[in-house]
């Protein structure tokens, strides 16, 4: 049976007015009336906007009759007048803009504590590099868009001497067995315990994603996403017992792809529509934990983290495989999550957009750029952070004003001044477009402790 498909411009065509009271009413009419024609659909809805009223004791359609009887902006949660003290680190190189977004998360009813990377910079909702512990409540646009995305390497058994002997093997394993972008997939559909998820046949959501997802299952995202051979570099006593020494490594930097943006747009949509906020705020509209809405996106939000964490581990498998490598120790780094954190006493879900956790103990990999150094790094657990950490060094331009002031041939003299080769990629992702990853390291110095280090070598990212 054909499921009811309602769209915006259907809805504006019967006289509903803009705003989210029109996605309200094609989420309860595509739940509630799902067998209905999309002409049994629209005259109902013609119904609740001519009568309002007669609807607020609907149970379908009583959230849609209360929106439409509402004058615009009379229900927006007030923010905190005081907002939530909190922590900023590398404050000197972090924009305007990214602070003021801080600010205002700081200010959310539901916000009891905060923190800022120094890898941080402006973005939607939380900045990238933001930090929020709130009470009860997940907030979609504090995870982002690309849930559960994360840093994995892989510390391999092969001799350094062959990445410089078999070069071309290296390069070739990483053309035959990568894809990127937002259109990578592969030709047939990845095999994974991941993809057989209850959800996936719970959700209709999810249901609608599954087969995509599966064809995405071990790419990767464009932008500042990539997958790089180099050297690992081991100092000291180490969480592996691996020999202090230089070591191949693969290293990968992706998300949970169209799977995880697709659950990010739809609940930050029910977000909005049930959490009306100011609109300097209206990015971050939260789900109470314990409502329906709140464990669906809770739930979603967790596949898509194993979801991304599948994909890393099955483009490691495949160019091992290729390489005849076998794995001596692996760290992988998720950001872009919110987890359920004991805190001074109470649980709380801690948001970290674009940082990692940095409990005590707790092994995490920061990378540079493409030709920058990035870091093995080890948690010290400091409270003032909410035991967080930089993910990165962070973009200091934004991609436009990088392609428009870096040229090809400054990148291409940058790469063969490193000696690091690149496939893909372009001058938005420079080495001059980010911060100076040494600099993001000395400003949080008191939040991990460096135990090794990451040097790029072969870098594969999307087309520019």
């Amino acid at each position: 049976m054909t499921r009811l498909k309602l769209t915006c411009t259907a809805l504006r065509s019967i006289g509903f007015p803009e705003g989210p009271v029109i996605n309200l009413a094609i989420s309860a009419m595509e739940q509630q009336f799902k067998h209905h024609t999309e002409e049994a659909a629209l005259h109902i809805l013609k119904q609740v906007l001519t009568d309002p009223l007669s609807y607020l004791s609907d149970s379908a359609l009583r959230k849609v009759a209360g929106r439409l009887m509402e004058t615009p902006g009379d229900k927006d949660t007030p923010l905190k007048e005081i907002p939530v003290p909190y922590e900023i680190y590398g404050a000197g190189f972090i924009e305007t803009g990214a602070i003021q977004q801080m600010n205002n998360a700081v200010r959310l009813p539901v916000a009891v504590a905060g923190a800022l990377m120094p890898d941080a910079h402006q973005g939607y909702g939380l900045p990238i590099g933001g930090v929020l512990a709130a009470n009860n409540a997940v907030i979609p646009y504090g995870v982002g868009l690309d849930i559960g995305c994360r840093m994995c390497l892989s510390i391999l058994d092969l001799p350094i001497s062959q990445l410089e002997k078999r070069a071309a093997r290296f390069e070739q394993a990483l053309l035959q067995h990568t894809r990127f972008g937002c259109s990578g997939e592969w030709e047939a559909p990845a095999e994974d315990t991941v993809l057989e998820h209850p959800l996936f046949r719970e959700l209709p959501l999810l249901r609608r994603l599954q087969q995509r997802a599966a064809l995405q299952l071990g790419t990767s995202g464009d932008g500042n996403h990539f997958v790089d051979w180099g050297i690992v570099q081991i100092s000291g006593t180490n969480d592996f017992n691996l020999p202090p020494g230089a070591y191949i490594g693969l290293l990968s930097h992706s998300g949970s792809r169209n799977l995880g943006a697709q659950v990010a747009t739809y609940y930050t949509r029910l977000a909005r529509e049930l959490c009306s906020l100011p609109a300097a705020a209206q990015h971050l509209a939260w789900l109470e934990l314990d409502t329906e809405a709140g464990q669906e996106y809770w739930r979603s939000m967790n596949l898509a983290g194993s979801y991304a964490s599948a994909s890393h581990h099955l483009i490691h498998s495949r160019l091992m495989k290729a390489m005849g490598a076998q794995l001596l120790a692996r760290i992988e780094t998720p950001h872009n999550f919110a987890w359920k954190e004991i805190h001074n006493g109470q649980e709380l879900i801690v948001h970290r957009k674009g940082a990692m956790p940095a409990g005590k103990g707790v092994m995490g990999i920061i990378p540079g750029s493409m030709t920058a150094s990035g870091y093995i790094v080890r948690g010290r657990g400091e409270a003032r952070s909410l035991q967080s950490a930089a993910h990165g060094a962070g973009r200091r331009m934004s991609r436009a004003k990088a392609a428009a002031a870096i040229s090809e041939e400054e990148l291409g003299s940058q790469l063969e001044e490193q000696a690091v080769t690149l496939f893909g990629g372009g001058p938005d992702q420079a080495p001059r477009a980010y911060k100076n990853i040494s600099e993001v390291m000395a400003a949080q110095s008191s939040l991990v402790d460096v135990i090794g280090s990451f040097r790029p070598k072969i870098v594969r990212m999307a087309a520019e």
